[in-house]
């Protein structure tokens, strides 16, 4: 029996499943998840599991090196975007209008993840990354031989 971090086995396994650039959407009750994506329904009643939970919950069990949300969330939806960007504190955010994330941003997800919550313009992206330092270090140091470039280098 798995002892600790996102114990749902559907998430789980969708999580095991990512690799570097695949992207998470986190959603609202209300959207529109396409067919042809991956759906890992976890609404149970009205806000729960709530957005922050789930994206706190997640952000513990995979590498995300960007942050995709609407445009419009920042003026609308003010509270949501401070704690994301708290929350997400040095990663990339990258904004798309609220169409497009009900769109072609949803149909470019690998999967989604629907929550209770009701929380306008929470639909919230997350661009899976890489292990910089498991990738390019060992014992500390830089592997023996391996260039880091400059765009990894940073997040050492």
């Amino acid at each position: 029996m798995k002892r600790s971090g996102i114990l749902n086995q559907p998430l789980s396994s969708t999580l095991a499943s990512f690799g570097h650039g695949d992207m998470l959407i986190v959603s609202d009750v209300g959207f529109p998840i396409p067919s042809t994506v991956t759906r890992v329904d976890l609404a149970i009643a009205p806000d729960l599991p709530d957005l922050r939970t789930m994206l706190t919950l997640l952000s513990q069990e995979m590498f995300t090196e960007k942050v995709v949300i609407a445009a419009e969330m920042e003026e609308f939806n003010r509270p949501l975007y401070i704690w994301l960007r708290e929350h997400f504190a040095g990663i990339d955010f990258e904004t798309r209008p609220h169409a497009e994330m009900l769109g072609p941003v949803a149909a470019s997800a690998k999967a989604i993840v629907r929550t209770g919550a009701f929380d306008p313009w929470g639909n919230i992206g997350l661009v899976s990354g890489v292990d910089v330092t498991r990738f390019f270090t060992s014992g500390g140091s830089i592997k023996e031989g391996i260039i880091v470039p400059d765009y990894y280098r940073e997040r050492l």
